[in-house]
């Protein structure tokens, strides 16, 4: 039998990607389709008091122009975790690019020229745009307090409130106290695919098509506000051009169901860009850490406030803040800790998944002020987090999943690699810091796996392939299983009316979960192979094997193929299994479930500063992370590697910058950078620890966030070294950094 698990191989679809030869959303097209333009306003936050389109429904080819009053009243509302966000914008805009009205023409020349042409009568009014504002008493309320009814909060912008911790950090006593403000800024998703969606009327239900993450979010959605059943609503999801948790959850896809139910007719809509940008983005953060060391560096407690800008409507935010906020205090040993984090509503885009959930925020705090604690007790920064760092079989979050991981090992690896302790450069720092990450805690994944008569199999599986190539992990499991080529399994995804159901493909679950539920499948159809070979033989059970690919029998061994030929004869037929493997929720644990497994990786970077202008080069970066078994080395070095580049965005130059009343100045590649070639580190190296002790096939855990999660504290930290600074807010822009050496310089050269 061939070992396929461990083995780098070959992506499937990979060759479609690079050629361009996959058909993403925005290539669909279907007969008599219409196409929709959505109208804005020209501010953030206004009361809306009439619209006017007698103009634009002169536009020749012009169908229809649907507002809030076209809609079931009162307008529906939606959301994954409140439903709160409405189909258009009702009496008032909440954000900048919140549509008013939708135009639907025989071609997009024609709903571009009527939407210009809409007019709406509307007031000004003021908005809360920053963290400060959200949590001043005097601000106005971003939602009315009548959405909410039973919350203690909705006489103000939190949104809400989560509070964890242990032991008692008011008492406690410390020979080294660190207290800080880390700031993170808000930035976009910027997938290479726009996003795109499709609906027309099917049957006597609807059929969307999205780049959609969870199809079965979206499914649902639609049902509810539809008052549909659930099968009468089938969503299309070809494997999106990039997630990254911007496409997770509905957007415009319910808007597009009422249009063609309207309609009569298929409709489409394609954001440009810049309407992507103010149509989804990741909360940005400022948290307050206080943390207690003792002299010789162990932590003492640790004290977390941390507040979240997540926009205008709930979306996935509270989820993101909640499921952070639990694993605040990072993967260190802490005695006493107090955890405050809130979600605060403000009139920008709503904010949604981003790659690391959340971490990434509060990892900028948490090992920030492990190296301030380093410098002022005189530790070196490895040593202290090796002191500190959980040990396999402790607790995380006391009465939650143990330590799953020998994480010291990824550190000291990490160390190794980027040269720890040996000389450097003048104007060169290095820096190190760990990430950790809840997994998926509540889960429900299917799959239904066909064997043919002829050997070959095919699988059909709910999760989304983004480009993580969960369709060759799959392939590679069935292959291990069954002894089946990977070229002889094919994997159809993407379809509600043909796959059955995955909760979401999200908090790197896919293999872990997913990847279980195939497995389990393939054993299924072993035991029916068995099963219908002591049948077809009359053979007692103890007299028939089944290994992957042959059956043995006491006078000979045949191939699945042979057997099937001859099981099957000439009618022929097939075996299917079903495999499945759930996360089951559990009552009263703060998160709904605990967690599968936790994502952790150590990051470690050189960096070299130009002090007269502030630029850096990374000379280095290292990613090690705890992947329990790589199924396939070079899908997890890619994973990691494509999460580290990520995250030198949020670290060096991405930041949405508002205006005073809310509008997005940099909106649109032009304005706003994304790290290119040029940002690349001269050298990139992703490494795993593999101990097979993860809880996925083989021992696997899940990857594709972890390289995100401690990127910018490690390129800080370097930073920080190389230019004798402290900074603690991002991005670290050549501009940043250039003033806090300025700064310093002019209180070195001040007399006292």
């Amino acid at each position: 039998m061939a070992q396929t698990i461990g083995q780098s191989v070959r992506r499937m679809g990979g060759y479609e990607r690079v050629t361009g030869l996959q058909r993403y959303v925005g290539d669909l097209r279907l007969e008599e389709l219409l196409h929709v333009k959505l109208v804005h306003l020209d501010c953030a936050h206004a009361r809306v008091k009439a619209i006017d389109s007698q103009a634009a429904q002169q536009v020749p080819g012009v169908h229809c122009i649907l507002t809030a009053a076209d809609l079931p009243q009162p307008v529906p509302r939606f959301g994954p975790t409140f439903r709160d966000r409405p189909v258009l914008a009702v009496d008032q805009v909440n954000f900048y690019g919140e549509p008013v009205a939708a135009v639907v023409a025989e071609s997009e020349d024609a709903a571009a020229a009527a939407a210009a042409l809409v007019r709406a009568d509307y007031e000004d009014l003021p908005g809360v745009f920053t963290i400060e504002a959200a949590l001043d008493p005097a601000s106005p309320l971003v939602q009315a307090p009548d959405l909410r009814p039973n919350s203690p909060l909705n006489q103000t912008n939190i949104m809400g409130e989560w509070t964890y911790g242990w032991g008692n950090v008011a008492d406690c006593q410390a020979d080294c106290v660190i207290e800080n403000i880390y700031t993170f800024p808000m930035i976009t998703h910027f997938a290479i695919e726009p996003h795109a969606f499709l609906a027309a009327p099917e049957q006597d239900g609807v059929a969307i098509w999205s780049a959609i993450q969870h199809p079965y979010e979206l499914q649902r959605t639609i049902a509810v506000l539809l008052n549909l059943p659930v099968a009468k609503v089938r969503v299309i999801a070809p494997d999106p051009g990039g997630g990254f948790g911007g496409k997770g959850y509905p957007k415009f896809e319910p808007l597009l169901a009422f249009l063609a139910l309207k309609t009569g007719r298929p409709v489409r809509l394609a954001l440009t860009l810049e309407e992507s940008f103010q149509a989804v983005r990741r909360a940005s953060a400022q948290v307050r850490m206080r943390t207690g060391f003792t002299s010789s560096g162990e932590i003492v407690f640790r004290d977390v406030e941390g507040n979240f800008l997540i926009g205008a409507y709930v979306d996935i935010a509270a989820r993101v803040v909640d499921k952070a906020s639990y694993v605040a205090c990072g993967p260190y040993r802490t005695p006493h800790a107090r955890i405050v984090g809130r979600a605060l509503f403000s009139h920008t885009t709503p904010s949604t998944a981003f790659r690391g959930f959340g971490i990434p925020q509060y990892a900028w705090a948490i090992e920030s002020q492990m190296d301030e604690a380093a410098r002022q007790l005189g530790l070196d920064r490895v040593e202290i987090r090796l002191r500190n760092l959980l040990k396999k079989g402790e607790p995380v979050v006391l009465d939650d999943t143990l330590t799953d991981g020998n994480w010291a090992e990824a550190v000291q690896k990490a160390a190794t690699a980027i040269g720890w302790g040996q000389p450097l450069a003048k104007g060169r720092g290095r820096g190190l810091a760990i990430g950790l990450k809840v997994s998926a805690t509540v889960a429900a994944s299917y799959s239904i796996l066909r064997l043919h008569y002829d050997g070959s199999a095919s699988l059909i599986a709910g999760t989304s392939d983004m480009g993580q190539g969960a369709r060759t992990i799959f392939c590679q499991i069935i292959a291990q299983e069954l002894d089946l080529p990977p070229e002889r399994t094919t994997v159809v995804m993407g379809d509600t009316a043909i796959v059955p159901y995955d909760l979401s493909t999200s908090a790197s679950r896919s293999t872990v979960f997913m990847g279980r539920a195939v497995q389990n499948a393939c054993r299924d159809i072993k035991s029916q192979l068995k099963k219908f070979a002591v049948e077809a033989f009359c053979l007692p059970e103890a007299a028939v094997r089944v290994e992957p690919g042959v059956i043995h029998l006491p006078d000979r061994s045949l191939s699945y193929a042979e057997f099937l030929r001859e099981y099957f004869g000439s009618v022929r037929g097939e075996v299917i299994a079903v495999g499945s493997a759930r996360g089951d929720f559990v009552p009263g644990h703060p998160l709904g479930g605990k967690a599968a497994f936790y994502e952790v990786a150590c990051t470690a970077a050189e960096v070299e500063v130009d002090v007269e202008t502030g630029a850096v080069l990374i000379t280095k970066l290292v990613v090690v992370g705890d992947v329990g078994k790589a199924l396939n080395p070079q899908h997890v070095e890619m994973q990691d590697e494509g999460a580290t580049v990520m995250g030198l965005g949020h670290t060096l130059m991405e930041h949405l910058i508002l205006d005073g009343s809310g509008r997005v100045l940099n909106l649109g590649a032009l304005d706003y950078r994304i790290p290119t070639t040029q940002d690349i580190p001269l050298e990139l190296h992703s490494l795993s620890i593999e101990n097979e002790d993860g809880p996925g096939p083989f021992g696997a855990k899940g990857v594709g966030e972890s390289g995100i999660l401690a990127v910018a504290p490690a390129v800080g930290a370097a930073i920080n070294e190389a230019a004798g600074v402290t900074i603690r807010e991002l991005p670290l822009t050549p501009e940043r950094v250039w003033q806090a050496i300025a700064e310093k310089q002019v209180k070195e050269t001040t007399p006292i």
